[in-house]
C-alpha cells in the first residue's frame, strides 16, 4: 500500500496533517460532521438536536414560525396584500402613463367582442362575458403582482365551464322554448357558472391560506401547453354549429369532440347559407389581421383591433340588410345596461360543482402563474406565487357575486398588452374604462351583432394556442420525456375532455419523474491524478482507483420507491450477494483486478431526501457492511437526510467518526485506514 498517493502521511480524523495534496498545498485534517459542528457550528446545541424527538422538533419549529408570522404589524401585512402600495409610489408617470393608457384601451377594445364570444362558450348570454371582462380585471389590478398580466375571459376556462353548465342545467329535449322559459334557463345557467367561479375562488383562497403556491410546479410547461392546444381544438369544433347556422345541442363528456363532428356532418345539408357567408367573410378579415399584427408587431404603433372592426362592420351590415329577419340569422340582441345586482350564488350547488371547480382552480393558477413568470423574467422583476393565488381567488370569489363565470389570465390579451406598450397594472384600469363605457352607454350598438361573428372571434383567438404545436420538433430534440408528456396530455384532452385530460397529463408527468428516479445509476468514483477531484470512473481510464477502496455516488432521493434499487446496486458493487460475500464489481479498465472492498465511501450529496424506508435500508446496509468486514463511511449528507438517518438508528451501527462533510475528507480518512491495514 506504500504506493498509494499520499497515503503514508494521511492523518486520522482528529490529528494534525502533514499530507501534501496533489496540488502541492498542505492538506487540512479530514472533517467529520461532528468535528465540523465543533469548528463552525453550535457545538452545544447540535447534540441536543440529534437527540431531540421529532415531534418536539416540529413543535419548536412551529412556535418559531408562529412568532415570525406574528411579528410584522398591520402596515407590512397591508403592503404585502395590496401590491400597489409598494409600486405606485415609484410609478414613473411621464415614462409609463402613455404606454399604459394605449395598451389598456387596446386590450379593452379586444375584451368587448372577446368577452361576448367566450360567454357563448360558457353557455350564458353575451353580456355576462362583459361583466367577466370588467370585475376580475379591476380586482387583479389591485391585488396582482404580474405587471404585464391581462386577466378576464379565457377560452379554456370558458370551455370547461360551458361543459359543466350544460351538464348541470341541460336544455329540454323538446326545444322551442318560449321567451320566459329561455330567460329561466339562462338564469339557471348563469347561477351555475357563478357558483363554479365562487367554488374555484374559494379553493384558491384555501390554497393561499395553506401557502400552496408551490403546487404550480406540478403543472409542467408541456402539460400546460398541451392542455391549451388541445382545448383550442375543442373550441374550434364546438363553434362549428354556430359558423354553419346549425341549432345542434352541445355535446358533453368524453369523446365530445368526435360526437360534435359526427352531428355536424350529419346535419350539414341543413346549414344556413347566410350564416356560412357571414362566417366566411368574418374569418377572411380576422385571420389576415392576426397575421399582420404578428408579422409587423415591431413596426405598428399599436396592434390593429380587427375584432372590434369586424363587430362594427357586421352590426352595421346586419342592421341595414335586416339579415336577422330575412335570413333568420342569430343575433346578440339587447345588452342590459348597468351592472347586475350583487347576488350570492346558490351554495347548495357547491357540492355538485366542487369536482368541476378544482380543475378550474388549478388551470387558472397554472396558466396565470406561468404567464406572470415569463414576463417577470423578461422584464426583471419578481412575482409572489402565493399572492397570485390570493389575487385570483379573491377575483373569482367577488366577481361571482356579480354573475361572472370563472376567469384567469389570458394568453392573447397579455401578449397584446405587452406589444401595445403596457408597463404596469395601471393598464388594467384603462381596460376597465372601455368595458364600463360599453356596459353603461354603448351596449345598444351591439344589438344586431350576429352570433356567427362571435364564433369566428373565438376561433381566431385560438391562433396562438394552435401554433404551440410548432415547438414539438424542438421539444423532441431537447427532451423526449417532455415530448411524451406533451403528446399524452394532448391526446387525452382531445379524446376525453379538458378536465380529464389535465388529470391524465399531471399523473403521467409525475409518473415520468418517478420512473426517472428508478433509472438513476449509482456511479463509482475515482481520483483525477494531480487534483482532489473525484469523477465517475466510466468517464476516463486515467482516473485512479485505489485497491480496497470503493467510492460510490448515489444521485437520487432515497425513499420507498428506490430502496430496492439502492440495495441491489450496493450489493452489486460491494459483492454482498445472498450467497455470501462475492467478488466486487469494478467500473475501471477491463483488465483491472478487483480486490475485496475494505472501505466504502457513500457520497450522499445527491440524496435530497430520505423517508423511513430509505433510512432503514441505509441502517441495514451499515449492519451488513460491519458483518462483512467493510468499513462504511457516509459523506456530504444534508441536514434533513442526516436527521432522518439518525432517527432510524444509524448511530447504533456506525460512529460519528464515520460521517464526513465531503468525499475528499472521507477518502483521505479511508486511505489512512488502508495504509494502517485496518
Amino acid at each position: 500500500m506504500s504506493g498509494l498517493p499520499g497515503a503514508s502521511t494521511c492523518p486520522g480524523p482528529g490529528e494534525a496533517s502533514d499530507l501534501k495534496s496533489p496540488l502541492g498545498a498542505k492538506f487540512r485534517e479530514p472533517l467529520t460532521e461532528a468535528r465540523f459542528q465543533q469548528l463552525f457550528g453550535d457545538a452545544e446545541q447540535e447534540p441536543e438536536l440529534l437527540a431531540e424527538p421529532r415531534w418536539s422538533r416540529l413543535r419548536r419549529l412551529w412556535k418559531r414560525r408562529a412568532r415570525a408570522c406574528s411579528g410584522p404589524g398591520p402596515w407590512p401585512l397591508l403592503r404585502a396584500r395590496l401590491p400597489p402600495l409598494r409600486w405606485l409610489p415609484h410609478y414613473r408617470w411621464r415614462a409609463w402613463l402613455l404606454g399604459d393608457a394605449v395598451a389598456g384601451v387596446t386590450v379593452g377594445i379586444v375584451h368587448v367582442p372577446q368577452g361576448m364570444a367566450f360567454a357563448l362558450l360558457t353557455s350564458v348570454p353575451p353580456v355576462f362575458g362583459l361583466y367577466t371582462s370588467f370585475f376580475p380585471v379591476l380586482i387583479y389590478t389591485l391585488l396582482g403582482t404580474g405587471r404585464h398580466l391581462s386577466t378576464g375571459t379565457f377560452a379554456v376556462l370558458s370551455l370547461m365551464t360551458g361543459s359543466a353548465v350544460e351538464r348541470l342545467v341541460p336544455e329540454p329535449l323538446e326545444g322551442n322554448l318560449s321567451g320566459i322559459e329561455r330567460e329561466q334557463l339562462d338564469a339557471q345557467r348563469v347561477g351555475a357558472a357563478a357558483a363554479m367561479a365562487f367554488g374555484s375562488g374559494a379553493l384558491m383562497l384555501g390554497m393561499f391560506a395553506l401557502q400552496l403556491g408551490v403546487l404550480a410546479t406540478f403543472l409542467s410547461e408541456p402539460v400546460v401547453k398541451a392542455l391549451t392546444s388541445g382545448a383550442a381544438l375543442h373550441v374550434l369544433v364546438s363553434q362549428l354549429p354556430s359558423l354553419l347556422g346549425l341549432p345542434l345541442p352541445r355535446q358533453i363528456g368524453c369523446f365530445a369532440l368526435f360526437k360534435t363532428l359526427a352531428a355536424v356532418l350529419t346535419a350539414l345539408p341543413r346549414s344556413s347559407p347566410a350564416e356560412l357567408t357571414v362566417s366566411a367573410l368574418s374569418l377572411a378579415l380576422l385571420v389576415p389581421v392576426k397575421e399582420l399584427n404578428v408579422r409587423f408587431r415591431d413596426r405598428l404603433p399599436t396592434p390593429i383591433p380587427g375584432e372590434i372592426v369586424m363587430v362594427l362592420l357586421a352590426s352595421v351590415l346586419c342592421f341595414t340588410s335586416s339579415l336577422d329577419t330575412r335570413y333568420n340569422i342569430q343575433i346578440v340582441g339587447l345588452l342590459p345596461g348597468g351592472f347586475p345586482r350583487p347576488l350570492l350564488p346558490n351554495l347548495a350547488e357547491l357540492p355538485r360543482i366542487l369536482a368541476d371547480s378544482l380543475p378550474m382552480a388549478l388551470v387558472t393558477f397554472a396558466v396565470s402563474a406561468s404567464l406572470a413568470s415569463i414576463y417577470a423574467d423578461k422584464y426583471s422583476y419578481t412575482i409572489d406565487s402565493n399572492q397570485e393565488l390570493f389575487a385570483h381567488g379573491v377575483s373569482n370569489l367577488i366577481s361571482s357575486l356579480f354573475s361572472c363565470f370563472p376567469n384567469s389570465a389570458t394568453l392573447a390579451t397579455t401578449s397584446l398588452l405587452v406589444d401595445a406598450g403596457g408597463n404596469t397594472q395601471v393598464a388594467g384600469l384603462f381596460s376597465c374604462m372601455v368595458v364600463l363605457s360599453v356596459l353603461l352607454w354603448l351596449g345598444p350598438f351591439f344589438y344586431y351583432l350576429p352570433k356567427a361573428v362571435l364564433a369566428c372571434i373565438n376561433i381566431s383567438s385560438m391562433r396562438q394556442m394552435f401554433f404551440q404545436m410548432r415547438e414539438l420538433p424542438q421539444l423532441w430534440r431537447i427532451s423526449r420525456v417532455d415530448f411524451a408528456v406533451w403528446m399524452v396530455t394532448w391526446v387525452a384532452v382531445v379524446t376525453l375532455s379538458v378536465d380529464l385530460g389535465l388529470a391524465v397529463g399531471v399523473v403521467f408527468s409525475m409518473v415520468t419523474v418517478v420512473c426517472r428516479t428508478q433509472r438513476v445509476q449509482c456511479l463509482a468514483l475515482g481520483l483525477a491524478e494531480g487534483t482532489e477531484l473525484y469523477r465517475p470512473l466510466r468517464e476516463s481510464h486515467k482516473l485512479l482507483q485505489v485497491p480496497g477502496l470503493c467510492i460510490l455516488s448515489y444521485p437520487t432521493p432515497l425513499y420507498f420507491g428506490t430502496r430496492g434499487q439502492f440495495r441491489r446496486i450496493l450489493e452489486w458493487h460491494l459483492g454482498l450477494g445472498e450467497g455470501g460475500k462475492e467478488a466486487p464489481k469494478t467500473d475501471g479498465p477491463p483488465d483491472a483486478v478487483a480486490e475485496p472492498v475494505r472501505v466504502v465511501v457513500l457520497d450522499c450529496s445527491g440524496v435530497t431526501f430520505a423517508d423511513a424506508a430509505g433510512a432503514r435500508e441505509v441502517v441495514q446496509l451499515a449492519s451488513r457492511c460491519r458483518d462483512a468486514g467493510i468499513h462504511l463511511l457516509l459523506a456530504q449528507c444534508n441536514a434533513s437526510v442526516l436527521g432522518t438517518l439518525t432517527q432510524a438508528g444509524l448511530l447504533d451501527r456506525v460512529t460519528p467518526e464515520q460521517l464526513f462533510v465531503s468525499v475528499q475528507d472521507a477518502a483521505a480518512y479511508a486511505l489512512e485506514r488502508l495504509v494502517r491495514g485496518q
